[in-house]
């Protein structure tokens, strides 16, 4: 059984974040949790059995991790895992796997934004070097414990790409 408690996994465990589109709420939420429990069972990289977990933060972000010192993924098993993913956004009708959106901390919630619009929100000051962006492009899970991954763009490659002044 190679899925184990998400909190169980080490620092260096490589790490996926994928956005949905919108907050996973009721049967979406539990189908595809189940779904993605179900597939990482079963989840191995040529033959070997992946050490691996996943956990569901804000209702929106669906973190997947590996622990790659028990056994290495492969192209192929990173292929599997959003082949299935994939099969999710056609079911729930949504995007999981657009990389493009900004993710940030509103009073309201999270937001989710195009990169143009962010650039927008930037320049009219609606959002600031201070405000809290998800960097989905955290590398492994002790980023995320660490606090980089839910973090103030001044922190983050947001800093470059939004707010050159």
């Amino acid at each position: 059984m190679p899925r184990v408690p998400f909190p169980s996994l080490p620092d260096h465990a490589r790490l996926w974040v994928f956005a949905a589109e919108r907050p996973l709420e009721g049967d979406a939420r539990d189908r595809l949790l189940a779904d993605v429990d179900a597939f990482l069972e079963h989840w191995a990289a040529h033959g070997a059995p992946l050490r691996c977990g996943r956990d569901l933060v804000h209702g929106r972000f669906l973190l997947v991790a590996v622990d790659e010192q028990a056994a290495g993924v492969s192209g192929c098993s990173i292929d599997a895992l959003t082949r299935q993913l994939r099969e999710h956004e056609r079911q729930l009708g949504m995007a999981l796997l657009d990389n493009g959106p900004v993710h940030y901390r509103t009073d309201d919630g999270v937001a989710r934004a195009s990169r143009v619009e962010f650039g927008t929100l930037a320049d009219t000051g609606a959002v600031t070097p201070e405000t809290v962006v998800f960097d989905n492009t955290v590398p492994d899970l002790g980023a995320v414990r660490a606090g980089k991954w839910e973090t103030p763009a001044r922190d983050t490659w947001y800093r470059r790409a939004f707010f050159r002044a």
